[in-house]
């Protein structure tokens, strides 16, 4: 079987290509540019550029059978406006999208598989009161915004054509090598620095690395997958603190932390114009996984505690300056 990967050499691009050359596929590997031949058991590598409503993917999806579509835009730090935000998540995510699904049915691909986000759902749950796929979404982030219209893209378009799509939308995904935020957790934790969350009392979910290939790698033979969205994450949800203390624990580590009161936290975050980082640190934020279990017979195949320290043997590295200047910046992992 022939599968397509988008975004081959992004973070779950590359474990996953390699997962799936484990397993005996054969890999077409769609990346930006050129990275070299390092994506594993790729057959080919195209190079397609950014991804927008005119790419031409028909060299990519000759004899293919499989796409996973992982490439998107997902953030822009230098754009505040948020129609302007909106306009650049569009042109990536739902034009590039629906190019890229429209020519795959017309080539005869069996399977689009695309690889959502939470935020179709929001922001924040109520406590114990998880998001699942039966709500309403409600995307309050450009970027949710846009991955919830190019999921509705995707099943009027799995209306018309002999293609199923299947849907997936994780939480945070964390694993050996991520750089970003979440490794300045893993870095602040490592080098004993206190972290002002001892006072937060939230629910989160995750997912590892690990799991959602697994799950992605279900839903490209099993039947019940077809034309289905499915929520992803451990099965084990965890206040922001525990989180910590499990990451301190897989390191034979001491978690510190200051008891910042939750007002006052929020209240400085708001200040300085942080107000949703301020809310991912200590809101709820709880995906309920029990569709994917029954429909799909699928169970997270690692635990949270062998995931964080599959994260801690492969922590990226990270500057001592840039770790201090940004610690407090860290609930944007979260």
């Amino acid at each position: 079987m022939n599968i397509l990967v988008t975004g081959a050499n992004g973070y779950i691009g590359q474990a996953l290509c390699g997962k799936l050359t484990q397993d005996g596929y054969r890999l077409v590997a769609a990346v930006r540019h050129n990275t070299g031949p390092h994506i594993a058991g790729q057959l080919k590598q195209v190079i397609v550029g950014d991804i927008n409503s005119n790419n031409n993917w028909q060299d990519a999806l000759r004899g293919v059978d499989i796409v996973i579509h992982l490439a998107a835009h997902v953030q822009d730090t230098k754009e505040r406006n948020a129609d302007h935000q909106l306009l650049k998540f569009r042109q990536t995510n739902v034009a590039g999208t629906m190019n890229l699904a429209q020519q795959a049915a017309h080539a005869g691909v069996k399977r689009f598989i695309y690889i959502s986000s939470v935020k179709v759902h929001g922001e924040s749950t109520p406590h114990k009161h998880p998001f699942n796929e039966q709500q309403l979404p409600a995307p309050v982030s450009p970027y949710g915004i846009s991955k919830l219209e190019t999921e509705t893209s995707l099943q009027k378009l799995s209306i018309k054509e002999h293609m199923t799509v299947v849907i997936i939308r994780p939480p945070l995904v964390y694993g050996p090598g991520l750089n970003g935020n979440f490794n300045m957790i893993l870095q602040a934790v490592a080098r004993g620095i206190p972290l002002p969350l001892g006072a937060i009392h939230n629910h989160r979910s995750l997912v590892a690395l690990d799991n959602l290939i697994d799950l992605i790698i279900t839903c490209i033979r099993h039947p019940a997958a077809a034309n289905q969205v499915f929520l992803v994450s451990d099965g084990e949800d965890m206040s922001t603190p525990d989180i910590v203390k499990k990451i301190a624990l897989a390191m034979e580590r001491k978690a510190r932390f200051i008891d910042v009161p939750k007002v006052l936290l929020e209240a400085f975050f708001i200040l300085v114009g942080k107000k949703m980082t301020i809310y991912r640190l200590t809101r709820n934020l709880q995906v309920d996984i029990a569709k994917a279990k029954t429909l799909l017979n699928w169970t997270p195949p690692i635990s949270v505690d062998e995931g964080l320290r599959h994260c801690v043997e492969g922590m990226a590295p990270i500057e001592t300056d840039s770790l201090l200047i940004r610690v407090f910046d860290i609930s944007l992992a979260i």
